[in-house]
């Protein structure tokens, strides 16, 4: 299992897989061949299907047309064989001959993929020798520890250098996002919500004000993805809300220090960690359930140990999170991630304090795993049709047409 740096990247929005993925690759691209006179770049399955809502074009032109034109090629019905979020980039010379082509894969998070295993380009040495949180707990319960003090154990302490730099991005895209106003971008013009629910939520008494400020503070974040802001994959751009919701109520209106809320932040880590390396967080792959859900479980991680959960009971939050969103699609109007996108941001960090609570409540004792989750979450993910993975085909999408 590598580095849980891959759940939290920092960037910019709309989506980790369709936009992150391929601007990053479209770089990497541009660098191999600065001599070309034109590029081709086609897309495939469910990046060509929604890759307009989620500007992919853009992201890719952005990084290519500095060296030489590009056309893009939309292919939605052709699904290459290792991931359906599958792009050919090709280098042109002056007579229009190939020069250089290359496949690679958006496999979700911001994540590149040749598919070629150890000897992808992307390939990263595993620092975890442990890959289940069966394991994982049986560890921390052994030697007395908590789930981030595996994280130290195996990541060194640089990652808390990283990690306080991933809170930082959080904080600020909350507060900018609170601030922001007006129509975000796209067809729908959907208008930001985040700073009316944040006055709102000032204005109710503290039992129902402490909910408010927390879909407040998810929407802020989400809304500034949606307008292409910088924050963090938690563990993706669509899911980018929930996380951060959670600890920085955690850490306005429950006094957590910022110590506290980085080892939080490592649990989390460790637990989407652990799905991506056993299942995946790609919507286009397994649905919303791995994304949003995936973010729920981390959240409910953080914030049972924040209060002071054993590790058993922060498994039993983390199973919960994600079990209860188990067979979510990935549905997004338009291919924008607007609409369901924020608002299932709002929820599922409301979700998340919900299994805190419960959690903590119990004794940690309980029958279905997380890592039994996990596995039933891949399941369910592949025998999705794919018009609910985003494709924009069905669901709640149906009926919805991109606009020029």
């Amino acid at each position: 299992m590598e580095s849980i740096k891959s759940i939290f990247r920092i960037g910019t929005g709309p989506s980790s897989s369709h936009t992150m993925g391929p601007h990053r690759a479209a770089r990497i691209f541009g660098e191999r061949n600065p001599k070309a006179k034109s590029f081709e770049v086609t897309l495939y399955g469910s990046l060509a299907a929604t890759g307009k809502g989620h500007m992919t074009d853009m992201a890719i032109i952005d990084v290519l047309s500095t060296i030489a034109p590009v056309e893009i090629c939309w292919k939605p019905d052709v699904v290459l064989p290792v991931h359906t979020n599958g792009m050919l980039f090709k280098a042109m010379d002056e007579n229009g001959a190939t020069t250089d082509e290359w496949t690679v894969y958006s496999v979700g998070g911001g994540a590149l993929s040749e598919g070629k295993g150890q000897n992808d380009l992307f390939y990263e040495k595993p620092i975890y020798e442990l890959t289940t949180i069966a394991e994982i707990q049986k560890w921390c319960e052994k030697n007395g520890r908590h789930f981030w003090e595996y994280v130290e154990a195996c990541e060194g302490s640089g990652i808390w250098d990283y990690l306080s730099e991933v809170w930082k991005t959080m904080q600020e895209a909350v507060e900018r996002g609170l601030e922001s106003e007006g129509a975000l971008p796209g067809p729908l013009n959907l208008s930001r919500k985040a700073a009316t629910y944040y006055i709102k939520a000032r204005a109710y008494k503290p039992s129902l004000q402490s909910r408010g400020m927390v879909y407040a503070y998810a929407l802020a974040v989400s809304e500034q993805n949606a307008g292409m802001g910088k924050i963090v994959t938690a563990p993706t751009c669509g899911s980018c809300g929930v996380v951060p919701a959670v600890l920085y109520a955690m850490s306005r209106h429950h006094d957590f220090s910022d110590t506290r809320i980085l080892r939080a932040l490592a649990t989390a880590g460790l637990f989407g960690n652990v799905v991506k390396s056993n299942a995946s967080i790609s919507g286009a792959e397994v649905g919303c359930q791995g994304e949003v859900g995936v973010a729920c479980a981390m959240a409910s991680a953080a914030a049972c140990q924040l209060f002071g959960g054993t590790p058993s009971q922060v498994e039993y939050a983390a199973e919960m999170g994600l079990e209860h969103h188990l067979g979510m699609t990935c549905d997004p109007v338009c291919g924008l991630v607007q609409i369901p996108c924020i608002e299932r941001n709002a929820f599922a960090a409301c979700r998340a304090l919900d299994a805190q609570l419960y959690a903590s409540f119990s004794d940690g004792r309980h029958r279905v795993s997380f890592d039994r989750v996990v596995e039933v979450m891949k399941k369910t993910g592949h025998d999705i049709p794919s018009l609910y993975k985003e494709t924009s085909e069905g669901g709640l999408a149906r009926g919805f047409e991109w606009e020029e």
